[in-house]
């Protein structure tokens, strides 16, 4: 056979293979897709948003799980002057029985440890009958109060279920002025009736603020000053450093308004450690 001629029918060969091929691709190539789909374990991200993922959001994801709404009820007996309907003059005055009165508040806290052992201010916990704690998965627990502190306003609760998350404890020596600072908790949370915590971002302000001792005897020594912001409803939670480790527990702010003032200060966690290792 002439070398002309057996060019030609290779050249054939693979036009036709080709063809073969580019039926075979658009008779099966949509169900290789559905295959794959089906046994994904989790839906790829889109490309936008791994470019938006950054050290504060990767922070912020290894943290979140652990920090917990701290919902307390006390209970308070009040004396006082009740009018009786119809009442005739002086009787109208009489001081009866007290009257119980249920109040409702809400703090943040950590969990720092798998056994659920959990972080956060004595003025949160301070005279509560029961204290409720909601994970950011929905999952509530009563919680036992294993320890307070309320001269440095650090208090330390349990919970007991299983599978239950916990942050890591940084090193709150040798912080930097300016390096970044994320504050996470519950804000107005019973006014949002959401257990998924917010997050505020901004940077370590100074370092070592001491204040005077109070008039309710409370002590705060060598505080983590913050411009995150911090709000009522986020005491007792965690503020994180860009490694996503606790760092200080949020504790008070400065403001005329009660509201974020850009001037915030947290408890030093390696102070708080050594607190909750005396309860």
């Amino acid at each position: 056979m002439k070398s002309s001629n057996i060019l030609i029918l290779a050249v054939a060969i693979i036009i036709v293979n080709a063809g073969i091929t580019l039926v075979l691709i658009n008779q099966f190539g949509g169900r290789d897709v559905a295959a794959g789909t089906m046994f994904s374990t989790a839906p790829k991200q889109p490309a936008e948003a791994i470019d938006r993922v950054n050290a504060i959001t990767q922070a912020v994801a290894m943290v979140e799980p652990a920090v917990v709404s701290v919902n307390v009820t006390e209970i308070r007996y009040v004396r006082g002057l009740r009018q009786i309907p119809f009442g005739f003059g002086f009787f109208d005055f009489f001081d009866f029985a007290p009257r119980r009165q249920e109040i409702q508040s809400i703090g943040s806290g950590v969990i720092y440890d798998p056994s659920g052992l959990i972080i956060t201010n004595a003025h949160v916990v301070r005279n509560a009958s029961e204290i409720k704690v909601v994970l950011p998965d929905k999952r509530e627990f009563i919680a036992e109060l294993m320890g307070i502190d309320e001269v440095h306003d650090v208090a330390q609760l349990r919970i007991r279920g299983n599978n239950l998350p916990h942050a890591k404890l940084g090193n709150s020596d040798g912080l930097i002025i300016g390096e970044w600072s994320i504050a996470v908790g519950n804000p107005y949370g019973m006014l949002m009736n959401d257990s998924k915590p917010s997050v505020t971002v901004g940077v370590i302000s100074a370092l070592g603020r001491n204040f005077s001792i109070r008039e309710d005897n409370q002590e705060f020594r060598n505080m983590i000053q913050t411009d995150a912001a911090v709000n009522p409803g986020n005491s007792g939670g965690p503020l994180v450093n860009i490694k996503g480790e606790v760092i200080g527990i949020n504790t008070f702010i400065f403001s005329e308004s009660r509201s974020n003032s850009g001037v915030g200060f947290a408890i030093p966690i390696n102070y708080v450690k050594e607190v909750v290792q005396n309860f």
